[in-house]
């Protein structure tokens, strides 16, 4: 491989400089931030609710625990993660695109969740954080929109407690040829259709399908995870595998 191709990534299924990748993100969701709470309910019927619900039962947060929430985007996990640890602990919603943080904050305080959360705008590759500093990370649906993911779990390890979990909830890949076609049909021919009609934006929505395609299999990602130095990783499919809960730990 040489120098110029080594310096090259995936942006959906075009090629782009690493470099230019996050610029090219943050204008996506720059552009989706307003409606993305909306067009993630008309895009999943309603299901992404129960994707992170899962997730909330498997983190084992507890009160008084120290939660990092990254991608946090609008705010749903780290809401229900912020009534788990109680006024003891603290959970940290963090993003690196400041209309997606402004969305979340926004609409946090208006429901009245305040002074066990903060907020930070940062990178998924260079946590701006200490040692183990957490003892629970999750990132919902951000991992597949990070430039270098290698050097993002990485970073997360780093900030992770000794015995603290990381759990990565991500679209994946569908097990069923069936189900695969089908949801190839939805993500390529409405959704990008639904995203013209409530965001007025065809576009980044037609990025997030792409995005999804290239995004690691199960067990590619599984391996990344233990390549990075995570211990005991497991994944579970959620409705077929259009979504996989990954898991793994700090020892």
């Amino acid at each position: 491989m040489t120098d110029s191709q080594s310096e090259r990534t995936d942006f959906g299924y075009q090629k782009v400089d690493k470099s230019a990748k996050a610029g090219m993100v943050a204008q996506v969701f720059n552009s989706v931030a307003a409606k993305y709470d909306i067009m993630n309910d008309l895009m999943s019927l309603g299901i992404h609710r129960l994707w992170k619900r899962y997730t909330l039962d498997c983190s084992g947060v507890r009160p008084g625990m120290r939660v990092l929430d990254i991608a946090g985007g609008t705010g749903d996990l780290t809401e229900q993660f912020a009534k788990r640890v109680g006024a003891q602990g603290e959970v940290v919603l963090a993003d690196i695109n400041d209309a997606m943080l402004s969305v979340g904050r926004e609409k946090l305080r208006n429901r009245g969740v305040v002074g066990n959360v903060s907020y930070v705008q940062a990178d998924a590759e260079q946590l701006p954080f200490a040692d183990d500093s957490f003892d629970v990370i999750t990132i919902a649906f951000g991992l597949r929109n990070v430039t270098d993911k290698n050097r993002a779990l990485r970073s997360m390890l780093r900030v992770l407690k000794p015995g603290g979990r990381l759990l990565v909830l991500e679209f994946s890949k569908p097990v069923q040829p069936l189900l695969n076609q089908v949801y190839d049909f939805y993500s390529f021919n409405l959704l990008p259709k639904m995203g013209q009609l409530v965001a007025g934006d065809a576009d980044s929505y037609q990025y997030l399908a792409e995005s999804i395609r290239m995004h690691p299999d199960q067990e590619t990602l599984k391996g990344m995870m233990v390549d990075a130095g995570f211990d005991n990783v497991d994944y579970h499919n959620l409705t077929g595998g259009i979504v996989a809960l990954h898991r793994g730990y700090k020892f």
